[in-house]
């Protein structure tokens, strides 16, 4: 009996560490309003570049 103890309490202990990250983003997403890292994207200043060039010509050419 005392080992079914003992092995139900490291599972315990291993299942906490194993699912405190996914704890750890829940609470962080439902803090900030649904956005777990801030809001780190701004549209308006989005320049484009080189790689978004690039995808335009090869979608215009996959498209025609």
């Amino acid at each position: 009996m005392g080992t079914v103890i003992e092995i139900s309490f490291f599972m315990l202990v291993i299942a906490t560490v194993a699912f405190a990250p996914l704890g750890y983003f829940i609470y962080n997403y439902t803090k900030k309003d649904g956005e777990p890292f801030g809001d780190f994207e701004h549209p308006e200043v989005h320049d484009h570049s080189i790689v978004d060039d690039l995808a335009e010509k090869v979608k215009e050419k996959l498209v025609h």
